[in-house]
């Protein structure tokens, strides 16, 4: 263990890899809401913060399990395709906070081009909340939609047994994953039009 007079213990949440302060200052200091993007094998969340001297505050927040309780989405909600519908609830929700802009924290997460915090970040940008960011990091439409899970699914109907094992959860729940791309775009309507309908008097 380090020792010596000018030695600091890190912050209980460094230490835990849990928050990288330098980052966070940055972030507070750009005096815009936060958008954080956290994602785990099976969900993501997202949620608009606002840092105040008391402590954040959260505005809005979006969860994967809204998603099948709310708007009947059926495939699993670890894809990236239930990524970018949260992202698009959450920016959706955010609107009617009043909330036009915020700036990106994806905590300690590796940013790898493509990720599901990119396509989550790409529902918010479609809702109509202004993010910095670059253009090449975000998935194309093709992969939001799930048409490489649709193709994948084309491919393995050839091995019944392997098909049942890898798309259980799909089919356990009534949706083929070749209809895939078709019921993101239902899920998408539905998530859009709900907020539509709150808009008129």
């Amino acid at each position: 263990m380090a020792r010596g007079p000018r030695y600091r213990v890190p912050f209980r949440r460094r230490k835990q890899g849990k928050t990288n302060y330098k980052k966070r200052k940055a972030l507070v200091q750009s005096r815009m809401p936060r958008l954080t993007i956290r994602t785990t094998q099976k969900h993501t969340t997202t949620q608009i913060i606002k840092p105040k001297t008391i402590g954040d505050q959260t505005i809005t927040q979006a969860h994967t399990n809204q998603l099948t309780k709310t708007y009947g989405w059926k495939a699993p909600t670890g894809n990236t395709p239930a990524a970018y519908l949260t992202g698009l609830l959450c920016g959706h929700k955010a609107k009617t906070h009043k909330i036009k802009k915020a700036i990106l924290d994806i905590g300690l997460q590796t940013p790898t081009k493509g990720a599901r915090i990119f396509a989550t970040l790409k529902g918010i940008l479609d809702a109509g909340i202004t993010v910095p960011h670059s253009e090449t990091v975000l998935p194309d439409e093709k992969r939001i939609q799930g048409q490489h899970i649709a193709d994948y699914a084309k491919q393995l109907s050839t091995d019944p047994e392997a098909y049942q094992k890898r798309f259980a959860e799909y089919i356990s729940k009534g949706l083929q994953p070749e209809q895939l791309p078709q019921h993101f775009t239902q899920t998408k309507e539905k998530i859009i039009s709900s907020f539509e309908k709150e808009k008129k008097p």
